[in-house]
């Protein structure tokens, strides 16, 4: 077999061959002449003819759309916009004449099929080959309900087992259409232009992608350094899985506060806790939630990317609930400021309507797929150039073997979500603001929220979340300060929490269309001691309010009734500090138009 190196479009055309990896033709026309070998048929009567004139055709335009591929990648930077659209609809309509050749070949093809007897089964079913064609131009993305798919031939099928042919997507365990889809339009979301660097996984659950990254990054005895409020399923998963010795016997250390200097700190005294598993080669590994849960305050994600890339520490980030329009990490210009990896829950605000489970796992693409026995060149966690191997990507580490899937009907719910997220997530903010700052005014009403402007949180958000508003999450508390003693009882805080319904939803979720509540240390932070909540800031009167899209007057006037009857008699004088309905008008408006005004003035103009 000739050098395919030496002629790349030689290579391009053998990609086409049914003896792709075994030919030895070294043109187009000794290509389509192999082919028809292959498959018994004569080239010198018909239809062999025909098909030998095609499919040189077919080998041809296969090397022309590599060279295609190969100009757009190495000049699109250097184009203006009207050229690039240009470009994009001349290549779009290309698509449709190629579809067009299918759709010519299926009624022959459905023909021959029939002829063979084997249509009259009912237990096969259609053979969808002839009617796909057209869902190539479905307006949103066709669900692939399918566990497997059709092979072309036994060389393209032992290329798609070691990753060398992703058209032959095998087995949906793996990969599936419509998951595809929504992998790279997440990449598009949170990465920008930057987009073709990274890569992204989907998981079943956002604990899948979690566990699933972990598992891929941590060996035993290794070292997990966190931020102090993770969400509680992170903390069990940590806490009594890996850092259980007969498990993979994990040190886990947590650091307090928000900030690059909190960072340092606990970085510092985990080197010298764990001074001997360093020196017997264990590595650190760094775990954000930013914004976190439940409070929903922001970390310096960026300088502490930095400071642990500088030291060649992994950083993993769940970015969940701020998702991408809010705080995008991947774009910083800065690579060192990027997280490793970066996870999603797909189930909170991205999808939206809180009907399915989903999550993902984005990294550069080298760190997530290489075809197998193939290394690549990348950056290392430090910065530096270096060459990545197949077995270190996530998806032979880890993917290819658990099986924690996205099957294509999720798939399409958190698409078809994701499609209003700009519009939710932006008022979802307005209502974080307006409902914060209404009971921040009550001096009895804890609110922890960085849209408060006296909050710990509220400088570091409106330097580092989009417009500077914070994440639709926040907790308040009734608990006294300093040496009072308590002013409300349990009893008469039950009582409230459970007046709640039905304006807010008391629910055990976050990211939804609807206002939720829960109280953190009997649901979502339960797995954690009591001295683990009381180092989280959660106490036995913590409220989290995941902000809906509903109207904040009409819950702030539901909060005020549901007080008069619980806490009212209790603590006599609490809706008197209440701010009345004129002033939650004022301020709801107020807010609403200053965060619209920024926001029409943030957006991009485009020229051309």
């Amino acid at each position: 077999m000739g050098d395919p190196s030496a002629n790349p479009a030689l290579t391009a055309r053998r990609e086409l061959s049914p003896r792709r990896n075994t030919t030895h033709a070294e043109s187009a026309a000794d290509l389509a002449r192999e082919q028809l070998a292959h498959f018994s048929l004569s080239p010198d009567a018909e239809p062999g003819r025909s098909l030998l004139a095609l499919a040189e055709q077919l080998y041809g335009a296969h090397a022309s759309a590599h060279e295609l591929w190969r100009l757009s990648l190495e000049g699109l930077d250097g184009i203006d916009r009207s050229d690039r659209i240009a470009w994009f609809n001349a290549k779009r309509f290309v698509c449709f004449q190629l579809a067009k050749i299918l759709d010519t070949l299926q009624n022959p093809l459905r023909r021959i099929y029939q002829s063979l007897g084997a249509a009259d089964s009912p237990a096969r079913g259609p053979y969808p080959l002839f009617d796909n064609v057209s869902a190539i131009f479905s307006a949103t993305p066709v669900v692939a309900r399918t566990a497997t798919y059709l092979y072309a031939c036994t060389e393209w099928v032992e290329d798609a087992f070691r990753g060398r042919e992703l058209l032959h997507q095998i087995y949906s365990r793996l990969l599936n259409p419509t998951s595809i889809c929504l992998a790279n339009h997440i990449v598009d979301l949170e990465a920008g232009p930057l987009a073709r660097e990274y890569f992204a996984w989907n998981f079943n659950s956002g604990m899948a992608a979690i566990d699933s990254t972990l598992a891929h990054l941590l060996g035993n005895g290794d070292i997990v350094l966190a931020s102090r409020n993770v969400y509680g399923g992170t903390y069990q998963l940590l806490h009594d899985w890996y850092a259980k010795r007969s498990n993979l016997d994990i040190a886990v250390h947590w650091f307090d506060g928000c900030s690059l200097e909190d960072f340092t700190a606990g970085l510092r005294q985990v080197r010298e806790d764990q001074a001997q598993r360093l020196r017997d080669g264990k590595q650190i590994y760094v775990y954000l939630e930013s914004p976190c849960n439940p409070h929903g305050y922001v970390l310096d994600v960026p300088a502490i990317c930095r400071a642990a890339h500088s030291a060649g520490i992994n950083v993993i980030c769940d970015s969940t609930v701020a998702t991408p329009f809010l705080q995008p990490v991947l774009r910083r210009a800065d690579p060192a400021e990027r997280p490793d990896f970066v996870i999603h829950s797909y189930t909170k605000d991205l999808t939206g309507s809180g009907r399915t489970t989903a999550g993902v796992v984005i990294a550069r693409n080298e760190r997530m797929f290489i075809p197998k026995g193939d290394s690549a060149a990348g950056l290392g966690v430090d910065g530096k150039p270096r060459t990545w191997r197949w077995d270190e990507t996530l998806f032979w580490n880890v993917y290819y073997v658990k099986g924690a899937f996205l099957d294509s009907d999720k798939a399409f719910d958190v698409i078809d979500g994701m499609r209003t997220l700009e519009l939710r997530m932006l008022q979802k903010c307005i209502n974080t603001l307006v409902l914060a700052r209404a009971l921040a005014t009550h001096p009895r009403i804890n609110v922890h929220c960085a849209g408060v402007a006296n909050d710990p949180n509220h400088l570091l958000t409106t330097r580092l979340m989009y417009l500077g508003l914070p994440a639709p999450l926040f907790t308040i508390d009734f608990e006294p300060g300093g040496a009072e003693g308590p002013w409300l009882s349990i009893e008469a805080f039950k009582r409230f929490f459970d007046g709640l319904e039905p304006a807010f939803g008391l629910q055990v979720s976050l990211g939804q269309t609807n206002t939720v509540v829960l109280c953190p240390g009997m649901t979502s932070h339960s797995e954690l001691s009591a001295q683990a909540q009381t180092e989280a800031a959660i106490t036995p009167t913590t409220i989290r309010i995941a902000v809906g899209d509903d109207d904040p007057r009409a819950l702030l006037a539901h909060f005020a009734a549901a007080a008069k009857l619980a806490i009212e008699p209790d603590a006599p004088g609490f809706l008197a500090a209440f701010p009345t309905a004129g002033q939650i008008d004022r301020l709801y408006e107020s807010v609403y138009l200053a965060v619209h005004h920024r926001h029409v003035k943030s957006r991009r103009v485009l020229t051309a």
